[in-house]
Formats: structure tokens, C-alpha cells, sequence
């Protein structure tokens, strides 16, 4: 796998020293927190989203369009981070997207009408679309600095974050009110950033060892411009990375109320189904280096697309709410690491500005899913709606198989 930043044992690693390795150490640790954080908080609104739904007494359509609050809100900020990070680095702005992504986080238990919670959730969408293109960025730039393969491991915290955020609503559910639980997630994630952010503040973004090329595009050529087939790789990479981040998206938004809706479960059970879904990402991302280094990227996107078709099949039409879990569980495994092979498959072709354009798409399907499956909720059935997740999955392994020539 020459293009999916393989590791490097060569001597250049080891003549930085550790006064070089020893903050670039602390620069992934303060990374790899934020991407927890982000999914841990992201995790605690979508468990308390029946709660809100209730509250605010919306329909599913309703809900679906007040999520397109949280959708326009990323993509705007998502076309603007980029110039950011450019201007001030990606380090200041992850911590102060995480600033306002916490704060964020206790204006939906305040509104009391469909209306009110889009508008606030336009401001929610707008720091979670921030500070998933500028950790992105953060994480680009040391990777290509310790020229190790850590990319998934970025993407693993995410997920744990989410089965730690999901299985601590599932807990307080029936405890807390959405206002209470919502409030101390956002106390936690300003304790967190005043703990992790000095780092990033205090390093700027690692520049790449002098003595290896950035992005090799052979095993002794140096890195060439993006040509216009490179291009069309990108964006096929980064139509891979929408398709299967949508179903991350609808999952985490609908699955939820999915199990207490449709199938009755109890709402902890049902916060818990999200957890589980969270649980199993985690695990196959914590693999997925082994993974890819076995079965290589065009058999791993395919085998991952399949599984999550099949998983999700079951986890939307299943009659019980064991066997749907069980649906999740498997969606999550195939779904890993899709977003993070297409990511850095992007990456790989055209360096950074492939990153953005995989990146920014990928996010785009994660947060345009919810609301299309509202709209589909509405039309014909929730169950009948998830059922596009597993169409998109099968569409997704199709097209990393057609994408196998230009991983030359």
C-alpha cells in the first residue's frame, strides 16, 4: 500500500530525535482528544433527539428540516474553515471551534418549537462542521509528519467518543432532562479544551521531514500536480467517503428513535443501539491498519460497503429489537474504515486540497442523511427510509472496486 501513508523505518525518524518526537507525541494526544470530544458530544445531542423531538412537538418532517439547520450551518462554515486554517492555522481554530461547538451544545433543550431548534441548530452545525474540517487538517499534517499510518486512529477516538457520549445518555435518559444532561456536556467539553487546547495553541502545525517527500507519488519520484484524472479520483473517493458517512449520519440521528419508535424498545435500550453501532466502528478502526495491510484498499472498501449493506438491511427490517441491534453492530464493522481509506486515498492523489474535497463530501453525507431520511420517514416509513443507507453502502463498495486502477 505505497499511497496510504505506509509506515517508514528510515533513518530520518530516528535522527529527529526526541526533542522532535516528544512534542509531536503530545501534538497526536491533543489531537486525538479533540476528535473524542467531538464525537462524544455530537453522540449526547443525537441520543436526546426523540426528547427534543417530543419537546418541541415536531413531526418526523418537521425534525428532518430542523436538522437541515445542522446540515446548512457545516456546509457554509465547511467552505470557510479551509481559508481559516490557511490564515491562522489549524491548531487555533480547532480549539476555537471546540469552544463553540460546547457552547453550542445547551441551545437545543431551550427551544420549544420546531423553528427555534433549526436556528439553533444552525449554530451547532456550523462549529461541528468547523471542527471536523480543521481537526481533518491538524491530522493531515502530522500524519505526513511522523509518516506512520495513524489516520484511522484519529477516526477510532471519534467513534469512541460516541459510544462513550451514547452510552452515558442511554444511563441519565431516564434520569436527567435534556436541559441537565446537554448543560454538563457542554461544562465537559470546555473543561476538556482548556486541557487539551494550550498544546495546540503553544505548536504549530508539524512540517514534514526534510529528508522524505511529503506525498511520494512513486518508490523514487517526487510528488506531482494533481492531474485532471487525479481530480475525478478525488471526487469518486470522496463520493465513497458521502455514501458511507451517510449512513454514520442517519444511524446516529434516527437510529435511536428507530428502536423506541418502530420496534418499542426501552429508551435505553434504544440509546444504546447507537452505542453498540459506535462500539463495533471503533473496534474495526482500531484494526483497520491490519486490515488494509492484509486485504489491501480496493478489497477492504468493497468487503466494508458489503457488510454494512447487509447489516443495515437487517437493522432497519428486522422485527425485534435484538436482531436490529445485532443489524447495527454489523453496519458499524463495514463501515469503519471506508471514510478514513477515501480520505487518505484522496489525500495520497492530490495532498491536501484532496483531503478537503474528501473531506467536506464525506461530512456533507453524514450531515445531509438525517434530513433526507426525515423527508423519507414522512413519504413512506422510517424503516423503509433507513433502507437507503444500505443502498449507498452497496453503492460505495461498487465504486472503490472501479476505483482499483488508479492505485498505481
Amino acid at each position: 500500500m505505497p499511497l496510504l501513508n505506509k509506515v517508514r523505518t528510515a533513518a530520518s525518524g530516528e535522527s529527529r530525535g526526541d526533542t522532535a518526537s516528544l512534542p509531536l507525541s503530545r501534538l497526536r494526544l491533543a489531537l486525538t482528544l479533540f476528535f473524542a470530544l467531538d464525537g462524544f458530544l455530537f453522540a449526547g445531542w443525537v441520543v436526546r433527539i426523540p426528547a427534543i423531538k417530543q419537546q418541541t412537538g415536531a413531526s418526523a418532517g418537521d425534525l428532518g428540516l430542523a436538522l437541515l439547520g445542522v446540515s446548512a450551518g457545516a456546509v457554509v462554515t465547511m467552505t470557510l474553515t479551509g481559508r481559516l486554517c490557511r490564515r491562522y492555522g489549524s491548531h487555533p481554530v480547532t480549539v476555537a471551534t471546540a469552544v463553540l461547538l460546547s457552547l453550542s451544545l445547551a441551545l437545543p433543550p431551550l427551544t420549544r418549537s420546531p423553528l427555534s431548534l433549526g436556528l439553533v441548530l444552525l449554530v451547532f452545525g456550523a462549529a461541528y462542521g468547523g471542527i471536523n474540517v480543521a481537526m481533518n487538517s491538524a491530522a493531515v499534517d502530522l500524519v505526513t509528519a511522523l509518516r506512520r499510518p495513524v489516520m484511522p486512529s484519529f477516526h477510532a477516538a471519534f467513534s469512541l467518543g460516541g459510544m462513550l457520549g451514547a452510552g452515558l445518555g442511554g444511563l441519565v435518559a431516564g434520569i436527567l432532562s435534556p436541559t441537565a444532561h446537554l448543560l454538563g456536556l457542554t461544562g465537559a467539553g470546555l473543561l476538556l479544551t482548556a486541557a487539551a487546547g494550550p498544546v495546540l495553541l503553544r505548536h504549530p502545525s508539524p512540517a514534514p521531514p526534510e529528508s522524505v517527500p511529503a506525498e511520494p507519488a512513486g518508490p523514487a519520484d517526487p510528488p506531482a500536480a494533481p492531474t485532471a484524472g487525479h481530480r475525478r479520483t478525488v471526487l469518486l473517493f470522496g463520493v465513497i467517503a458521502l455514501c458511507t458517512a451517510y449512513g454514520e449520519g442517519a444511524l446516529a440521528d434516527w437510529g435511536a428513535l428507530h428502536l423506541a419508535q418502530d420496534l418499542h424498545a426501552h429508551p435505553g435500550v434504544a440509546a444504546a443501539g447507537y452505542s453498540l453501532f459506535a462500539l463495533t466502528m471503533t473496534a474495526g478502526r482500531l484494526s483497520g491498519t491490519a486490515l488494509l495491510e492484509r486485504l489491501g484498499q480496493t478489497r477492504t472498501l468493497v468487503a466494508g460497503g458489503l457488510t454494512a449493506a447487509a447489516g443495515m438491511l437487517l437493522g432497519a427490517l428486522a422485527p425485534t429489537v435484538w436482531a436490529a441491534l445485532l443489524g447495527f453492530a454489523v453496519t458499524g464493522l463495514g463501515l469503519a474504515n471506508i471514510f478514513p481509506v477515501a480520505v487518505a486515498r484522496a489525500g495520497a492523489l492530490a495532498g491536501p486540497g484532496g483531503v478537503a474535497t474528501a473531506s467536506t463530501l464525506g461530512y456533507g453525507g453524514m450531515l445531509l442523511g438525517p434530513p433526507s431520511i426525515g423527508f423519507l420517514a414522512d413519504w413512506f416509513s422510517l424503516p423503509v427510509a433507513l433502507t437507503t443507507v444500505a443502498v449507498l453502502a452497496a453503492g460505495a463498495a461498487v465504486m472503490g472496486y472501479a476505483a482499483r486502477p488508479a492505485r498505481g
